[in-house]
């Protein structure tokens, strides 16, 4: 009964020949969205000359794209997280045009359809390919160097990883030029995203872009568990490892017991659209309801997958910064662990207004307010680390200072709606908006804008411009206040959320404005940000890190050369102290022995053959074409296959090469 039902299903697939329901209608769009895609064309294409121009293919192809070198690949999902960035907020800033054209008489400059699809990308985005992709970029960089390994547990994994999370963001990109994008919302409630509602490809573009980039994270997540576990260097105890690699321990143990709830719950979506299945239909058995909850029994641990690294960065610049041992190391690990058990007890609170009944709501509002408590002590304990410390007012400190300061604006908020029928007002309004956007903006981003400029010296070899740093810090800083308090106040006033048209007797006008300037002040931010990458380049050799610890820092990732060999250590460090890097510089005993040749993992190119065919696999099943799925499907498992049986998955470094990179960073040391 269950085949027949499948094949019925199948057969009432309508194609139009091979290229199933795509037509031409799909690449018609209006004039924004066609601009976008000219855009998206004209912008690879004078990428490749370019690369063809200086003839940087096979540079591209064997150092980076095939690279199983986890600071590379760190770095790849650095660019990725950029364009993404820009992309968010570029998203962002016409959300907020729309909301100011759009009032009375005038509708603004975008049709409901495209604002739903606009707002939907803008929080796919923000979350899937720009938080994620952060802290998974800092994670690959920062970690392995941290706890004296020379690379990540599985290599190949890793590679794999980043090039399914680059998957899902292109099959996002691709649906601004190729059919549309979902206007469901970045969770996508059913029944809206049911096939009776939207049986468009937008919703399965959603779908399979999450799907792709899901499996990726999960991947990431075991890897780094593992790597975590069985890589630390000798001497260095759970208790003794630095506080960022604790945040990371904590978030991918998350990853791990999360994403298989978002890979279940959007396979049981993806069923119920392509086989006409009833898992989260409102008939034969389906509860919306039901996908509610899974899809916040993921989402939930999400935040704290995102915030608990940048709690991490924190410790590291807070401590290094201040000239002085972390305070209460002991209870901020405790604090992580807090935080990571209670995120898997404070769901429902994204929807008490679901009607569960008092005891239930007043359960999960309690456990959203006992959350804040582990997150409390974390903020006093970098406050207590600074006082009396020789505070350097750098830009990391001030993303830290910042952080603080929304932080706890948002935070409050937060405990706020932790009370039922405090959040039955204010649930579908934007003073939620304001709340997240604190958390995520003020939390999340202000964290890992930290850890990249903290740590860039480290990854690129040169330090960043701290005076267009700090015109950055301001711009975003004034610019997100400037943004969030109106909103806060447009809630309370009765706005809601995903509103693209308002009447001009509400009076909502003037502070949709003041938003909206707030917006352009953070693209300002940004474009300092911009500026001072290109004007630190351009001064490389002049603010070039030739110590390898400009920062005068305590863990072990400052021992090694800026960059770092692509061995990481010449000699497997041993840890005595938790700050391993300052009690080496106190005692005065540096590394040393005799060089001997290092294994390492050769480059592939399987992780991007079947990153290539994850997305035309995603792309066959959104657009119908079977045969398309079914050919990529096959080719994935010939290329998982191919992996298993290669016999010559290493190489060596002999002694004398690394003697000579040695010898090399030890000269220029000299001259500083």
């Amino acid at each position: 009964m269950f085949f027949q039902h499948i094949k019925v299903r199948l057969a009432a697939i309508e194609y139009s020949d091979i290229f199933g329901r795509l037509t031409l209608e799909a690449f018609k769009h209006d004039a924004i969205e066609a601009s976008v895609g000219i855009s998206i064309i004209f912008g690879s294409i004078i990428l490749v000359a370019v690369l063809t121009y200086y003839k940087l293919w096979t540079w591209l192809w064997t150092e980076w794209l095939t690279s199983v070198d986890h600071k590379k690949i760190g770095v790849m999902y650095l660019v990725v997280t950029v364009l993404m960035l820009f992309k968010g907020v570029v998203d962002a800033l016409m959300m907020r045009a729309q909301q100011v054209l759009s009032v009375g008489d005038s509708f603004g400059y975008l049709t409901s359809s495209h604002y739903q699809q606009l707002f939907t990308a803008h929080g796919t985005t923000m979350i899937f390919f720009v938080a994620m992709g952060a802290v998974a970029a800092l994670m690959n960089i920062i970690v392995p160097l941290q706890i004296g390994a020379r690379d990540v547990a599985f290599p190949f994994l890793n590679n794999l990883s980043f090039w399914l999370f680059a998957v899902g963001a292109s099959l996002l990109m691709v649906s601004l030029m190729i059919g549309e994008f979902s206007g469901a919302g970045w969770v996508g409630y059913p029944p809206l995203s049911g096939l009776e509602y939207n049986p468009g490809v937008g919703i399965d573009y959603w779908i399979w872009s999450l799907q792709i980039s899901g499996i990726g994270s999960l991947l990431t997540g075991i890897n780094f568990l593992v790597t975590i576990f069985k890589m630390r260097c000798p001497g260095m105890t759970l208790m003794k490892m630095p506080l960022f690699v604790w945040s990371v321990f904590n978030s991918v143990i998350l990853i791990v017991f999360a994403f298989p709830i978002l890979t279940a719950t959007l396979a049981m979506l993806s069923l119920d659209r392509l086989l006409g299945m009833h898992f989260f239909t409102s008939d034969f058995g389906g509860s919306a309801m039901m996908y509610v909850n899974l899809i916040w029994a993921w989402g939930h641990p999400e935040v704290y997958i995102l915030i608990l690294p940048a709690f991490g960065v924190f410790s590291e610049v807070v401590a290094t910064f201040s000239e002085k041992r972390l305070f209460g190391y002991v209870s901020m690990v405790w604090a992580l662990i807090s935080i990571t058990i209670l995120s898997f007890l404070v769901w429902l609170h994204h929807f008490f207004t679901m009607g569960a009944g008092p005891n239930v709501n007043t359960f999960f509002g309690f456990m959203t307010m006992i959350i804040a408590v582990p997150t409390g002590v974390k903020v006093f304990n970098w406050l207590f680390t600074m006082y009396k410390g020789k505070v350097h007012l750098t830009n990391p400190i001030l993303w830290f200072l910042g952080f603080v300061f929304i932080f706890t604006i948002g935070g409050m908020t937060g405990v706020l709606m932790g009370v039922a029928p405090v959040d039955f007002q204010v649930h579908g309004s934007l003073f939620l908006i304001a709340h997240f956007h604190s958390m995520v903006v003020g939390g999340v981003l202000f964290g890992l804008i930290a850890g990249y400029v903290y740590w860039f010296p480290k990854i690129f070899g040169f330090k960043l411009n701290e005076k267009l740093g700090e015109y950055a810090w301001f711009c975003w800083m004034f610019g997100f206040l400037l943004t969030a308090l109106p909103l806060y106040a447009l809630g309370l006033m009765g706005a809601t959320r995903r509103m693209d048209h308002y009447e001009a007797s509400t009076g909502w006008a003037p502070l949709f404005v003041v938003a909206a300037i707030g917006a352009i002040i953070i693209f300002c931010g940004i474009g300092f940000q911009v500026l001072q990458l290109l004007v630190s380049f351009k001064e490389r050799n002049k603010n070039r890190d030739l110590t390898g610890d400009p920062w005068n820092g305590r863990t072990l990732e400052w021992t090694t050369s800026s960059p770092p060999p692509v061995y990481n250590f010449a000699f497997i460090p041993e840890v005595k102290d938790r700050d391993a890097f300052w009690d080496q510089k106190q005692t005065g005993i540096p590394l040393h022995g005799e060089y001997k040749e290092i294994h390492m993992p050769k480059n592939t190119p399987l992780g991007f053959y079947i990153g290539v065919l994850s997305f035309t696999f995603s792309f066959g099943l959104i657009w119908y074409m079977m045969w398309l799925a079914a050919i990529s499907f096959v080719g994935i498992v010939v290329c998982i296959l191919l992996r298993l049986f290669d016999q010559h998955t290493d190489f060596y470094i002999s002694a004398a090469e690394v003697k000579k990179i040695e010898e090399q960073t030890l000269k220029n040391k000299r001259f500083v």
